[in-house]
């Protein structure tokens, strides 16, 4: 019998007590117990902080020295892996292979549910391959119940590379173990409809990812205070950001801060340089190059070789 033929053990696979009448409940009631439920996903999160915090240093690190990162799962942790990656060129305007989310059945399996794949573990080892992951890279399994085929042979083989590895589930590791560089268990209990891991399961995902990503775009230099000063400006709503950005951290107009961005090719990290430094294109676009793209170094430095910063 395969070790995981069987899986009515696991915390995800439960009966929750507290939904044993979840037919008989009306609307609010049905609304009432999702919120009581849900709170759990924030307290899961915050019991797995230092996990997630090391899968940030390590991600931080590969991606640093110019490594990639990649979700792997199946069925809604799968998805959610392509959602994450997906949203962060428009929003630190990184290169479409930074971050990359390989779904068990591909494309198709983002619309249509393709649950069946997830059963062969060669299938993850050969996504692996494919993409030439090495040791630079990272590599983060996202499986609630633990289990999945398709996302430990991925790990396997992603630590057969030498890449870096991350683990997420939402069962303890005393019911599913396995080797990665970090172990996340994001304990929700059973859900409000038993084995339906898209609901507190995948919540809890969401959360995960959006802290992750952001968070090593963060220690990147992608943000400056708490502004996206590599965000793509790709339509009207990111350029009004970026020109209320530009507006809100200088003493610009908007009507100047719109000119600064256009000289500056729509980039408001180059323009926030530029503008304090007081330094033409080349120059700003030279310093943020010889300090990783890290504004905060490009500023200091320029404060030393201009002997002035507007900030």
């Amino acid at each position: 019998m395969n070790q995981f033929e069987s899986r009515g053990h696991l915390l995800t696979e439960q009966s929750n007590p507290r939904s044993e009448d979840l037919d008989r409940l009306d609307s609010l009631g049905l609304v009432d117990l999702f919120c009581r439920e849900d709170a759990r996903t924030v307290e899961a999160v915050a019991a797995s902080r230092e996990a997630i915090a090391r899968a940030i240093d390590l991600a931080t690190d590969a991606l640093g020295r110019g490594g990639r990162l990649f979700y792997v799962g199946a069925g809604t942790s799968g998805r959610l892996g392509v959602l994450d990656a997906a949203e962060c060129p428009p929003t630190f305007c990184t290169p479409p292979e930074l971050v990359q989310g390989i779904i068990a059945g591909g494309r198709d399996a983002l619309v249509r549910s393709s649950e069946a794949l997830e059963d062969r573990a060669e299938d993850g080892e050969a996504a692996i391959a494919e993409r030439n992951i090495g040791e630079t890279d990272v590599v983060v399994g996202i499986t609630a119940g633990g289990t999945t085929p398709y996302v430990r042979g991925a790990i396997a083989e992603a630590r057969r590379r030498h890449a870096t590895t991350v683990f997420i589930a939402c069962v303890p590791a005393e019911q599913v173990a396995i080797e990665a560089d970090a172990d996340i268990r994001l304990l929700v209990g059973p859900e409000v409809l038993a084995g339906s891991t898209r609901l507190k399961a995948g919540t809890v995902t969401k959360l995960v990812l959006n802290i992750l990503s952001t968070s090593v775009m963060v220690r990147l230099g992608k943000v400056f205070k708490n502004r996206m000063v590599d965000v793509s400006v790709t339509n009207s709503k990111l350029r009004d950001r970026a020109i209320r950005t530009l507006v809100d951290l200088t003493e610009l107009s908007r009507e100047e801060a719109a000119n600064l961005l256009d000289r500056c090719q729509n980039r408001v990290k180059l323009a926030l340089l530029v503008h304090w430094a007081d330094l033409n294109l080349d120059e700003a676009r030279s310093l943020l190059e010889r300090h990783q793209g890290h504004l905060r170094a490009a500023l200091t430095a320029a404060k030393v070789e201009t002997g002035s910063v507007g900030h």
